[in-house]
């Protein structure tokens, strides 16, 4: 089971992850959030946990490029 969760933990972007470090609620409860929410509210909350994703993806890329190591002059 730990391995089936790790998985998708690292192809979902992991912003229930990150979400739960920041506010330091339980990570299963802000997934669960996210999938009853999207039930009942016919999949916006999918909007949301899509444009986090990026936002973190982004800012990944961004740190990456800020600092460039020696052999990239």
């Amino acid at each position: 089971m730990h391995k089936i969760q790790s998985f998708f933990e690292n192809q979902a972007f992991g912003v229930c992850t990150r979400l739960g470090e920041k506010l330091g609620i339980s990570i299963c409860s802000i997934r669960l959030f996210f999938i009853y929410s999207s039930f009942l509210t016919f999949g916006s909350p999918i909007i949301v946990y899509l444009s986090l994703a990026f936002i973190i993806n982004m800012r990944k890329h961004l740190r990456r490029n800020s600092h460039p190591s020696v052999w990239e002059f």
